[in-house]
């Protein structure tokens, strides 16, 4: 499947051009736009699981319950943008090193791409994330998204990266993780990072340079409240200076 990432690391959108028995499989409203010649069926377990696994992805996962498969049936073109401003990058899963991608950072991929949800365990109960990430696997095109840029990081066998837990967008299941605290609860509370995750090499991770956890805490003084009165003046304070 040839592909085309164009207006990045802001805006970007992803353009694929299909051959006649393609399959792209989709999280519901990421289509932007599509030539004729591409038939669309909607369901609840298109990457995989039926409607348990749709109802898990969604639930547990972060993501819609429905997805979008679509199937070419002559030569065509489409193309997929996320909700957030950000990037997009597309993964080669080759069969054997599954990539677990956090909730909210799947876009499309292939028919050959199963997704399911995997149990953290304790180590990721206090994850802003959410309890789950979704795990991808199989062969085939994976193209996930941000809020923000990009940036792969590789780590040798043995080597520990520590990224804040809303700046995870995937890692490859061959690290090893651990969520913690930030310092002692003290920093943890107070010193605005919150909940870290700790990697250990040998794979690589994919972290945003924005957080929209961040973003939402940057807007909240300005939303109105219940004794605000009008969403206009909360909102006019961002630009009154």
């Amino acid at each position: 499947m040839n592909h085309s990432i164009d207006y990045g690391p802001a805006f970007a959108m992803a353009t694929c051009n299909l051959d006649p028995g393609d399959v792209v499989i989709a999280e519901g409203g990421a289509m932007v736009s599509m030539s004729p010649g591409i038939e669309v069926a909607t369901t609840s377990g298109a990457a995989g699981g039926g409607v348990f696994g749709g109802l898990k992805r969604a639930a547990l996962g972060g993501e819609s319950f429905f997805m979008n498969t679509f199937t070419a049936t002559a030569a065509a073109q489409i193309s997929f943008a996320p909700a957030s401003p950000g990037d997009i990058i597309s993964h080669a899963l080759d069969g054997s090193n599954p990539l677990l991608v956090t909730s909210g950072s799947y876009l499309f991929s292939g028919n050959g791409v199963a997704v399911d949800t995997k149990w953290g365990g304790a180590k990721t109960f206090f994850s802003r994330e959410g309890l789950f990430l979704l795990n991808c696997s199989g062969s085939g095109d994976l193209f996930l998204s941000s809020y923000g840029a990009i940036r792969k990081v590789d780590l040798v066998a043995g080597q520990m990266f520590t990224v804040d837990t809303g700046h995870i967008v995937a890692f490859d299941a061959t690290l090893t993780y651990q969520v913690r605290k930030f310092g002692n609860w003290k920093s943890t509370l107070l010193g605005g990072e919150g909940l870290v995750v700790e990697l250990t090499g040998p794979g690589s991770v994919w972290v945003q340079t924005r957080s929209i956890q961040s973003f939402a805490g940057f807007l909240a003084p300005f939303l109105p409240t219940q004794t605000s009165g009008n969403a206009a003046s909360g909102i006019g304070g961002l630009f009154s200076s």
